[in-house]
């Protein structure tokens, strides 16, 4: 720490604040050295804190706005979570699909058909088949399971993929 003398201006470099009276060396005159003001480091503490508090605002507030956003934009989706290959009683085998239609919106939506689309390793369109789930609607936040077998055989099929029936298709 500096401390430098009031009629003097003569600097010295110290350890720690003098707790006496200091006298300087050059022209002898003594003074009180007052203790640092601590007040510094606290603003600087409370502004890093209110930078940190602002972030976390600001990172939940994109968050909440793009869901809000791909709710507005897709308020309902399918997604299949277990394909799995059986042997039906003709011994020919097939897909089970099973998945979850998912309300991402606040209101409660209708269930539209869906349409399960199996597609070679080219990503062609080998067949497409539509079926209509049980529930008839979903509730805002809630998802509804659906299972599903396929008409059509396995032969040829690399990826299988699930849409949503809309009123323009």
């Amino acid at each position: 720490m500096k401390i430098k003398c009031d009629f003097c201006k003569t600097e010295y470099s110290v350890d720690k604040t003098p707790t006496a009276p200091v006298k300087c060396a050059v022209c002898g005159h003594v003074w009180t050295v007052a203790t640092p003001s601590r007040r510094g480091a606290w603003m600087v503490f409370i502004a890093s804190l209110c930078a940190l508090l602002s972030a976390a605002v600001f990172a939940t507030a994109v968050v909440v706005q793009s869901k809000i956003k791909n709710a507005n934009r897709e308020p309902i989706i399918a997604q299949l979570t277990e394909i799995k290959t059986v042997v039906d009683n003709s011994g020919v085998p097939r897909f089970a699909v099973r998945g979850a239609i998912i309300n991402q919106s606040t209101e409660i939506y209708g269930v539209p058909d869906l349409i399960v689309v199996s597609r070679d390793a080219a990503g062609r369109e080998i067949a497409r088949q539509k079926f209509m789930p049980s529930a008839t609607l979903v509730e805002s936040g809630a998802s509804v399971e659906f299972n599903h077998m396929l008409t059509t055989p396995t032969d040829g099929v690399k990826k299988i993929t699930v849409e949503l029936q809309t009123g323009d298709k």
